[in-house]
């Protein structure tokens, strides 16, 4: 059994709350949200951070970002959103399998 937390979500072996799911990701409800609505964006396959990244991943990247408008909208997040990618431990990175952030829905959100 693999250690990486996202891919046993990913899996099924642990239990989430899945808004959106495809060949190639699911998008679950952060378990501590940082915003009232905050989605992870996570890749089926197991990839660590932004770091690893290759030619070979573009497709996907490509398909994690454009879902993210869409993903906002369904949560009713029409006058915006933010998208966070941690990378690496000094980035803030905590789970070591690549992931998108959105948030909103907290009017203004704080600033960096």
């Amino acid at each position: 059994m693999t250690e990486c937390l996202f891919c046993r979500i990913v899996e099924g072996k642990v239990p989430s709350e899945r808004v959106h799911e495809d060949d190639d990701v699911i998008v679950i409800r952060d378990i501590y949200p940082k915003a009232p609505v905050h989605l992870l964006v996570i890749p089926r396959i197991h990839c660590e951070s932004l770091n690893e990244l290759t030619p070979a991943h573009d497709r996907l990247i490509a398909h994690m970002v454009r879902l993210l408008p869409g993903l906002a909208r369904s949560q009713g997040l029409d006058s915006g959103f933010r998208t966070v990618i941690n990378t690496g431990r000094g980035g803030g990175q905590e789970v070591f399998h690549l992931h998108i952030h959105l948030l909103g829905g907290a009017g203004r959100l704080p600033g960096f």
